[in-house]
């Protein structure tokens, strides 16, 4: 397998990316990043609200659905983390009894064309990650407008294994849509490794924030870099 660095090095825009990994400690970390071309794009920070963390503009502005959301939140049961407000539909799922997968399902990719963003979810168990629940809302590489809904359970990652969803594979310049996850490899200790592997890796033109998250203790352990 690819290890993380050499993976999101070789993307150099990536979109939005979610992740979950046994570091070589044995925890298990969520991680999320952002990434931008835009201005607008570039101009948000995560902020730990209440119980939730948030993605919003840096400066009072008009709110943009498809810029600002709930980045994490969490049940009793889940950690919940993603890139758009699917996240706040999936945790209330899951809070009215909805198993994971079903949480995940019947999702829409984001309505921006000619892009069509995936819109991607991770799960992490809050008994220490040992079950990883990822989902993706993702448009067809051909022509057909329809959304391909995707979920993929992961159990039992071994130290130094993860789980790698992006939104897009990309030079900078052309976008296409991301293979649908990619397994690779973590050399990380702990979550504070776990977060510099992610930001060094990304490419420093884009990079806009990166969070680091323990699913037992939910968006209040977030340990974050931004720009």
């Amino acid at each position: 397998m690819t290890d993380l660095k050499t993976l999101l090095a070789s993307n150099p825009y990536p979109g939005r990316g979610v992740l979950c990994a046994r570091t070589l400690s044995g925890a298990v970390f969520g991680g999320y990043f952002l990434t931008g071309r835009s201005a607008a794009s570039k101009d948000r920070a995560l902020r730990l609200v209440g119980d939730e963390l948030l993605v919003g503009p840096t400066a009072e502005t008009e709110h943009d659905p498809l810029r600002h959301y709930a980045a994490a939140l969490a049940t009793p049961e889940w950690l919940v983390f993603g890139n758009g407000e699917q996240v706040s539909e999936v945790t209330e799922r899951l809070r009215k009894g909805a198993s994971a997968a079903d949480s995940l399902g019947e999702l829409e990719y984001e309505p921006d064309p000619p892009i069509r963003t995936s819109r991607i979810t991770a799960l992490l168990s809050c008994d220490g990650g040992r079950t990883a629940v990822l989902g993706a809302a993702r448009p067809s590489t051909g022509s057909r407008l329809t959304t391909n809904v995707m979920t993929l359970t992961v159990r039992d990652l071994e130290p130094g294994e993860a789980v790698l969803m992006t939104t897009y594979r990309s030079d900078g310049q052309t976008v296409s849509v991301a293979s649908p996850f990619d397994e690779t490899t973590t050399g990380a200790n702990d979550a504070a490794g776990l977060l510099d592997e992610i930001w060094s890796a990304l490419n420093p033109e884009y990079r806009v924030a990166a969070v680091v998250l323990d699913p037992s203790r939910g968006p209040a352990s977030a340990m974050q870099r931004s720009i």
